[in-house]
């Protein structure tokens, strides 16, 4: 019973961090969408988060690899393989690949499955809470 329980909090708390960490790297994105060469990053998230239930995994750090860059700072729970190039949606003359219009709606859907998330790991320890104190 208490492992269940523990398993069910550490994959929450997995997906939580993970779905930060897509956050940032969004942010990046966003930050860099006036800078020439830039090409946006993304994450493949359900395959993160396989690797990061797994089996542990070291924190990757991405780097700027152009001067103007700003750079998508450590990616906890991702690696290289789960990190993608994001598809350029139009041709620029500066060969920027950001599209900030998919950017934004990124942007707000990782932030509902995040704000899921907490709301599932509220309810997992009010639950447990609830089964402790017998109320």
């Amino acid at each position: 019973m208490l492992n269940r329980l523990t398993d069910t909090l550490d994959f929450q708390a997995q997906a939580l961090n993970l779905r930060s960490d897509r956050q940032r790297l969004i942010a990046s994105n966003i930050a860099n969408a006036d800078t020439p060469g830039y090409v946006a990053r993304e994450m493949n998230f359900a395959q993160a988060l396989r690797m990061a239930t797994g089996a542990g995994q070291p924190a990757v750090t991405l780097a700027a690899d152009q001067p103007g860059h700003i750079g998508g700072g450590a990616i906890q729970g991702a690696t290289v393989s789960t990190l993608m190039y994001a598809s350029p949606s139009q041709t620029n003359l500066d060969r920027n690949t950001v599209d900030l219009d998919r950017e934004r709606a990124s942007f707000a859907d990782n932030t509902v499955k995040y704000e899921a998330a907490l709301r599932f790991i509220g309810a997992d320890v009010r639950t447990t809470l609830s089964a402790i104190t017998g109320q």
